[in-house]
């Protein structure tokens, strides 16, 4: 975990630097996520996944964004992942299977240039070494309690939200693994999830999904990227009878 928090900070860090310009950005959305775990996925709470890898991805429906003047609105990124065997999310950042990004291809040049800079700071950077990106057309259907996406011919899940015991979905609220996007989301099962890049050929059903809603920007990003670097600053320092 600590090791995993250096890596995403210092992920986070290049990320930033690579847009050379510190370009301010917002987002307010949708996140729709869904993985090859038994729900709720225990990837986010620094656990082992419940088969021998955790794949998945997640996908940001934008509903209003800029970056600097380049208007985002009606757009999505997303990012499709997997965890090498046997071990938690955490545990292997940095040494992932492969970390895709997929950019809406209805972004014009400049969308484009500018959701390629957001995707390097909110998804997942650092996690692979095997990393692509891919123009594809990002679409969401909600018939009901489902929700249908498609991520070009590569793959596809449907998911719906659970009952809470208690009336409403199941809410988790700041795992251990939270990022500002994922502060917060609603607990649901997949119908389906299929994916077919990266030399993957995924297919499974009643698996982990999320739903979530956010609204972030460049300067909250920083700021976690500050934070955590803090806090794992603090966790490596020795404590005094380690010191004697």
């Amino acid at each position: 975990m600590l090791a995993a928090g250096f890596l995403t900070t210092i992920s986070i860090g290049r990320a930033s630097e690579k847009t050379g310009d510190k370009t301010p950005w917002k987002i307010t959305g949708q996140l729709e996520e869904a993985c090859s775990c038994d729900a709720a996925c225990p990837c986010w709470f620094d656990s082992k996944p419940t088969k021998m890898t955790c794949g998945g991805g997640q996908v940001l429906f934008i509903e209003k964004g800029t970056y600097g003047k380049v208007k985002l609105d009606g757009l999505a990124i997303a990012n499709m992942s997997q965890s090498p065997e046997g071990q938690a999310m955490m545990e292997s950042f940095g040494k992932w299977n492969f970390s895709y990004n997929y950019i809406d291809e209805k972004a014009n040049p400049a969308q484009r240039k500018a959701l390629e800079a957001i995707a390097g700071v909110v998804l997942i950077p650092g996690a692979s070494p095997k990393t692509e990106t891919r123009y594809v057309a990002i679409t969401r259907k909600i018939k009901g309690k489902d929700h249908e996406i498609s991520l070009g011919q590569y793959g596809k899940f449907s998911g719906h939200l659970l009952a809470g015991g208690l009336g409403g979905a199941p809410k988790v609220v700041n795992p251990p693994g939270a990022d500002p996007i994922h502060h917060e989301y609603q607990q649901g099962r997949t119908a389906m999830m299929t994916y077919n890049d990266a030399e993957q050929n995924w297919s499974w059903e009643n698996s982990n999904y999320m739903l979530g809603h956010f609204t972030v920007d460049s300067a909250q990003y920083t700021k976690f990227a500050a934070g955590l670097a803090q806090k794992m600053a603090g966790k490596a320092e020795p404590k005094a009878d380690d010191k004697k």
